[in-house]
């Protein structure tokens, strides 16, 4: 049983929305072979998404995760830089990241990013055809495509 399907096509109505913030995190894995040094910063991870998705109060609205050969891409949605700012500076963060410098200060097997954009309103389009909630859907909502919002070109022409 997966997600449900909303059929037709849908977008994330950007008029009636506040600032926030797309956050995007991941790591590299530089040498396969350095197991000891790149699975604890894996393994960090998935304390700190149980933490967020249990706690609504920190300001995270959900994620999405993508894998490839080497990397991890983690696209999260936060109600504001503050709250973003704020469990960043949070224990069970700032633990992980003192471990993660312990454990990768003298080798490169390892490589970590993170890139943070703040979203004001009116500065986005999205379009979402027979797809589950997703991305900024699933953060913000959606509302179905109309006449008024049926091209690109029209969504974005709504944001001016």
């Amino acid at each position: 049983m997966g997600a449900e399907i909303f059929k037709g096509r849908f977008t994330v109505d950007n008029r009636n929305e506040s600032e926030f913030v797309v956050f995007l995190i991941g790591m590299r894995i530089n040498k396969w072979w350095a197991v000891h040094k790149w699975i604890p910063v894996f393994l960090a991870m998935p304390a700190m998404v149980r933490e967020l998705f249990s706690n609504k109060d920190l300001g995270f609205h959900t994620m999405e995760n993508f894998f490839n050969f080497r990397s991890t891409l983690m696209v999260q949605y936060w109600e504001s830089e503050e709250d973003l700012l704020r469990y960043a500076r949070g224990d069970k963060h700032l633990k992980a990241w003192r471990d993660f410098n312990k454990k990768v200060q003298n080798t490169d097997a390892v490589g970590i990013y993170h890139e943070t954009y703040l979203i004001k309103p009116s500065q986005f389009e999205s379009i979402y055809g027979n797809m589950p909630r997703f991305g900024l859907a699933k953060a913000l909502g959606h509302t179905p495509i109309t006449n008024s919002s049926r091209t690109a070109r029209q969504r974005l022409k709504n944001l001016r």
